[in-house]
């Protein structure tokens, strides 16, 4: 039940992916994007995960962000890559790239596109942790990637000792509580999913891989040290103001949604890569209307020693 030891915690971005008009990687503006979230103080990064589109990247480009990534922290935040691969044998190669580049560790999906049985799952992380020394996050997303790696699974993943962390996205807080009536504090718990974020902490999560903190860096950091402060009628306020945009991370199109956020405030622009199309006009007309209420009630944010990173 031995594990590396990593210090992960705080708020993870996940981080966009930046493109062109013609669909091509745009890898400055990527990198101009991770310039600005660590900037604005936030704990780590998480690239080519479901928001940075990995789907849709080729290999040299899944690459060429976590390059980007590492240039762009220079060491003052963890840098994670998402794995999201069809296979053990293309993941396991994945992770190799990523300790070639010097990434902090990686976030890995379960095999894409096939809707594995549990002892597959199992199988397939094991197979992964074995291709590279690299610090593995589970990532448990059922309602996008219908596989769902539960806390009697976590539990069997046990002895691998580079799986030191889990990212819970399906919702389900009370996991975080099943997780440790299982093995204790064998892992460190993230919450992935925006809008139980509160929840989350106060049921033992430590850090929280965010879509909406791409918008708002300061004050998705700030909610967040509330709540493990344990200030909770500060962070209620807070959290208050920001549930209706956290809403947008549980939908289906959370990518265009979070981009278009993201393009309102500045920091990046709202084009996805095909499959995924920009928003309908009524829709987008919708997230922009949040946007506007957000904007025009934005909170003064209490002190949570937030500095900045730069």
């Amino acid at each position: 039940m031995m594990a590396q030891k990593v210090t992960w915690q705080g708020v993870y971005p996940a981080v966009t992916t930046q493109f062109n008009d013609d669909f091509s990687l745009n890898i400055a503006a990527t990198h101009k994007v991770m310039e600005g979230l660590v900037r604005d103080g936030v704990s780590g990064l998480v690239v080519c995960g479901t928001v940075g589109e990995n789907g849709t990247l080729a290999r040299h480009e899944k690459i060429a962000v976590m390059e980007a990534a590492k240039d762009a922290a220079r060491g003052r935040v963890p840098v994670i890559c998402g794995v999201a691969e069809f296979s053990a044998a293309f993941a396991g190669e994945m992770a190799k790239e990523a300790q070639r580049v010097g990434i902090d560790g990686i976030m890995v999906m379960p095999a894409m596109v096939y809707t594995a049985k549990p002892h597959e799952t199992v199988a397939f992380y094991r197979a992964v942790a074995k291709a590279s020394d690299m610090p593995i996050m589970v990532y448990n997303n059922p309602p996008i990637y219908r596989t769902d790696v539960t806390p009697a699974m976590l539990a069997e993943l046990a002895d691998c000792e580079t799986i030191v962390s889990f990212k819970e996205s399906s919702g389900a807080t009370n996991r975080f509580s099943d997780v440790r009536n299982h093995v204790g504090e064998r892992y460190v718990m993230f919450c992935g999913l925006d809008d139980v974020v509160v929840e989350s902490v106060a049921m033992g999560a430590v850090g929280w891989v965010s879509g909406l903190s791409n918008a708002f860096p300061v004050e998705g950091e700030t909610l967040f040290r509330l709540a493990r402060a344990g200030r909770f009628a500060e962070a209620m306020a807070l959290y208050d103001w920001f549930m209706p945009l956290l809403h947008l991370d549980a939908r289906a199109d959370l990518v265009q949604c979070i981009k278009l956020c993201e393009a309102i405030m500045g920091r990046g622009s709202a084009l996805t890569r095909p499959p995924r199309l920009a928003l309908p006009a009524a829709e987008a007309a919708h997230v922009e209307a949040l946007m506007a209420r957000a904007l025009a009630n934005r909170p003064a944010l209490p002190d949570v020693g937030l500095k900045n990173a730069a």
